[in-house]
């Protein structure tokens, strides 16, 4: 499966979100989401199997739970495809950088930045 097809679904994009805040239990990843989306705990189970079996995910026995965290290759894939779009807003980024940089320098100059 394709990285974008993984990443499609909304439930698996959110269980993700939930995921980059650090590892949780699937009890945990089930309550919020059966909440959010209304959605079974075998579908929830479902979900994590897709984002485990397509590198988003990682799973670790503790006990008799389960503990989820992000893995970083499933999104590497996806690092890869956005690099050729990068440049357009790479020059955007830069120019508010500059325009940043150049507010800071002027408060500073009017004695009016407070660090």
């Amino acid at each position: 499966m394709h990285a974008f097809d993984v990443l499609g679904d909304p439930v698996r994009r959110r269980i993700l979100e939930l995921l980059a805040d650090g590892e949780l239990t699937s009890g945990a990843i089930t309550a919020t989401i059966q909440e959010e989306f209304g959605i079974s705990q075998p579908a929830v189970s479902q979900h994590l199997r897709v984002l485990r079996d397509n590198g988003f995910a990682t799973a670790r026995a503790e006990g008799t739970r389960r503990l989820y965290s992000v893995d970083t290759a499933g999104l590497r894939e996806v690092d890869l495809w956005l690099d050729r779009f990068r440049r357009f807003w790479n020059q955007h980024l830069d120019a508010l950088a500059t325009e940043l940089a150049r507010g800071k320098r002027e408060r500073r100059r009017k004695g009016t930045d407070n660090p």
